[in-house]
């Protein structure tokens, strides 16, 4: 039995282009995901220890007092979503989210597209409260979404669609909110 092996010059050099191209890309790639992964676990864990205090906060600051049933059905309601679209619409769905959300939580909500409309929407409150609705500026635009929480700074912690293309529970710095309101 004769073994025959038959070697290209340029294969046969490590350093040629298509050789090593494969492995600096396969070398790339897995770096990448590794790292990436470990960052996003790193802050995942942090963001996820954050938010559970922020929200133990920010529950412990619902009262009958203040109407906390209806505020938390509010906030119950935009967090059932975090993670999805529920609108199906691929642009411009804040204010559609936050509309059906209303809605669901037994509401009248502003029946418009429009983040702004929210301004003048319900009863205006001074400051971030616990289910008021916070209205935002945005580059091109405007935001809107459910304030859930109050981060060590006093910066809202607001549940929004279309946030990422998705539904997002994240903080938002206080001078980006002009309005917050609550349902009458």
């Amino acid at each position: 039995m004769a073994v025959v092996a038959v070697a290209m010059p340029a294969l046969a050099r490590p350093y040629h282009r298509a050789g090593h191209y494969a492995h600096v890309h396969h070398y790339k790639h897995h770096h990448y995901v590794r790292w990436h992964y470990r960052y996003r676990y790193r802050g995942y864990r942090h963001t996820r220890r954050t938010h559970a205090r922020e929200r133990r906060n920010a529950n412990a600051a619902l009262s009958p007092a203040t109407g906390g049933g209806l505020v938390s059905n509010i906030v119950a309601e935009a967090r059932r979503y975090i993670g999805g679209n529920p609108t199906g619409r691929s642009r411009l769905w804040c204010a559609r989210f936050m509309n059906m959300v209303l809605k669901r939580a037994g509401h009248r909500g502003t029946g418009s597209d429009m983040a702004r409309s929210f301004a003048h929407y319900g009863r205006r409150v001074s400051g971030p409260q616990v289910g008021a609705i916070a209205v935002m500026t945005r580059r091109g635009g405007g935001h809107v979404g459910v304030v859930s929480g109050i981060d060590r700074r006093g910066n809202p912690i607001v549940v929004s669609g279309n946030h990422g293309r998705r539904v997002a529970e994240s903080v938002y710095p206080r001078s980006r909110v002009y309005a917050y309101v609550v349902p009458n």
